[in-house]
């Protein structure tokens, strides 16, 4: 040592582009661009992995969910005319209000994952979803908007 002092230890380098695609503890391929592929983490660690059966589960599951946020969405629990309670009425539409919200969060963290399967699953839900309540072919005559 004959009193130097040693250099400081260099920084950490840089991921290269290459390392991007590795795979993480649960053998799944994170990709930083949409892919198309049952090799995928969706909202939970190791779900649905690399089985085709959980993947299948998976896109079914946000299909479900993505219409139960347009439910959600166009659903009045009570009507202002002939409601009493407006403490009890914003409390339930507040409840269903944060139910909706907390599953649209959902929805949309799965589609971080840049599944192609996950991302169409989720947009048919939607589209269904708003299909079913809150397109012109189930409503009444006198509930259509007309300028």
């Amino acid at each position: 040592m004959n009193g130097e002092i040693a250099p400081p230890p260099s920084p950490p380098q840089p991921p290269l582009m290459d390392d991007i695609h590795d795979q993480n503890p649960h053998g799944v391929v994170m990709h930083p661009t949409f892919f198309w592929g049952k090799n995928a983490e969706i909202l939970f660690s190791g779900w649905p992995g690399t089985r085709t059966g959980m993947y299948v589960l998976s896109l079914v599951f946000i299909f479900v969910v993505s219409v139960f946020v347009e439910m959600l969405s166009y659903f009045q629990l009570m009507k202002s005319s002939g409601n009493n309670n407006n403490l009890l009425g914003g409390a339930a539409e507040t409840i269903i209000h944060g139910v909706r919200v907390g599953l649209a969060y959902m929805v949309m963290l799965s589609l971080m994952s840049f599944n192609v399967g996950i991302f169409i699953a989720a947009v048919a839900g939607h589209c269904l979803g708003f299909f079913l309540f809150r397109s012109r072919v189930f409503r009444n005559k006198s509930q259509i908007f007309c300028p």
